[in-house]
């Protein structure tokens, strides 16, 4: 999720950082992050509201480029 991980930098928040503001683990924000554990509607508002942005700001054009690829 190459913008997640863009405002995260930004941020300067690491795995662990993001985690514990989610109250996740860091494998498992890393697997979000990563694409390697899929992402709930909950945890995408969750993780919006960390950056103070809606999740379509986030993840839609995400979502746009893995439907194209298919």
């Amino acid at each position: 999720m190459k913008k997640l991980k863009q405002l995260r930098v930004k941020k300067n928040y690491t795995y662990k950082t993001m985690a514990d503001l989610l109250s996740i683990s860091k494998p498992y924000y890393w697997q979000i992050e990563n694409k390697e554990r899929g992402l709930s509607y909950i945890m995408a508002c969750k993780i919006a509201k960390v950056f103070e942005m809606k999740p379509d700001d986030v993840f839609y054009q995400d979502l746009v480029t893995n439907l194209k690829q298919k």
